[in-house]
């Protein structure tokens, strides 16, 4: 049996990772979590505007009262119930996110990044969340100073591979494809 594949994600404000992730799905079949997943839901029941805003309101709320891992935990919680061998997770960000998958047999943090002004550029189009087309790139700058994202370029230092998206989707893709080959080998 082969052994499981467990990609988590870590990278900047519109680094790469959605696109990773759709890719993984659909060239190797992988299952993908999202630490926003439970947010956008908890955001949709309520009918609330599913704001970037808003996820960290509800992520602070969460975190405060049932601890910092709570989001780390669910996940971590899935990965190992689940019988997938192939499994993405988007969105790692903190160090107790971390210390909840660093453990899991298979687990693998691979850091993507992008230049600013490029990942400046993507998150307007994209306009994923309400506001998003209209962001400014000094409103993106402030944004990035985010709590949810305070602790990325720290915890992305323990990244087991590396992937700079300033190019191509096809130059992303090999990377991609390098990446996972070089998890196979060891």
């Amino acid at each position: 049996m082969k052994p499981k594949i467990i990609i988590g994600l870590i990278g900047e404000l519109a680094a790469g990772k959605g696109t990773i992730t759709r890719y993984l799905k659909e060239n190797h079949q992988a299952v993908s979590f999202r630490f926003s997943d439970p947010l956008r839901e908890t955001l949709n029941i309520f009918d609330l505007d599913v704001s970037r805003e808003n996820m960290q309101n509800i992520s602070t709320m969460l975190r405060t009262n049932f601890g910092e891992n709570i989001l780390a935990k669910a996940i971590a919680k899935k990965v190992r119930e689940g019988d997938d061998n192939f499994i993405v997770i988007d969105g790692v960000r903190r160090h107790t996110d971390l210390e909840n998958l660093s453990d899991v047999p298979g687990f693998n943090l691979v850091y993507i990044t992008a230049d600013q002004k490029i990942r400046h550029d993507r998150y307007v189009k994209r306009n994923e969340n309400v506001g998003d087309d209209k962001m400014t790139f000094a409103d993106f700058q402030i944004k990035e100073q985010a709590e949810a994202d305070r602790q990325i370029p720290e915890v992305a230092k323990s990244a087991n591979y590396k992937i700079n998206n300033d190019g191509s989707l096809e130059q992303l893709y090999q990377q991609i494809e390098d990446t996972i080959k070089k998890i196979n080998e060891n």
